[in-house]
C-alpha cells in the first residue's frame, strides 16, 4: 500500500468530512446565492472518480443550486433532515426526510430551496460525465466542463464572466 493509498478512508461520518473551503463555484451575481448552502465532498474524500457525493445542508433561505439541468449528467438527491421545495421549471413538490428525487440528463430543470425556519440535510449523487454542459432557464448563464474536469462559466451570448 502506498501512501496516498493510506490517505483515503474506508469509512466515516459523514458529518465529519471537511466542508467545501469555497461555497460556490458560480461567478457573481450567482455566488453570492449559494451563501447559504454547505457541502461536504464525501465522493472525492473516498478517491472516487466516476461519480460525486455530497452531504449538503442548506440553512433557511438556502438553496442548493441555480435552476439548471445537464446535457450528460444525471442527479439524484436523497432528504435526510428537513423540508425543502423540490423546484422545477414544470411544478414544485415540497419533500420530507426519506424521501428521494432524481434528475435524468436534459430532463427536468431542478433545483432545491429551503423556505422552512429549520436547515435541510440531503446527499447528493451526480456523474462526472465529461462533456456535460449546464443550463440555466431562468439565468444568464450556461456551463461547461472542461476537459481538466473544471466548470468554465460564461454569459448565454458565450462571452466570459
Amino acid at each position: 500500500m502506498n501512501d496516498s493509498e493510506t490517505s483515503i478512508p474506508i469509512a466515516i461520518q459523514a458529518e465529519a468530512a471537511p466542508q467545501r473551503i469555497k461555497p460556490s463555484i458560480y461567478p457573481e451575481p450567482f455566488f453570492s446565492r449559494m451563501s447559504k448552502r454547505e457541502k461536504r465532498p464525501l465522493g472525492d474524500l473516498f478517491g472516487l472518480k466516476n461519480f460525486g457525493v455530497n452531504l449538503t445542508k442548506l440553512s433557511p433561505g438556502g438553496e442548493s443550486a441555480l435552476l439548471h439541468r445537464h446535457s450528460k449528467q444525471d442527479e439524484f438527491v436523497f432528504i435526510l433532515q428537513g423540508s425543502p421545495t423540490l423546484v422545477t421549471d414544470v411544478k414544485e413538490i415540497d419533500l420530507f426526510p426519506g424521501m428521494c428525487a432524481g434528475f435524468p440528463a436534459q430532463g427536468v430543470a431542478h433545483q432545491l430551496v429551503n423556505r422552512t425556519d429549520t436547515d435541510v440535510v440531503y446527499l447528493e449523487v451526480g456523474d462526472r460525465s465529461s462533456g456535460d454542459e449546464g443550463s440555466y432557464p431562468n439565468d444568464d448563464i450556461k456551463a461547461a466542463l472542461d476537459a481538466d474536469g473544471k466548470w468554465k462559466f460564461t454569459h448565454k451570448d458565450g462571452r466570459p464572466y
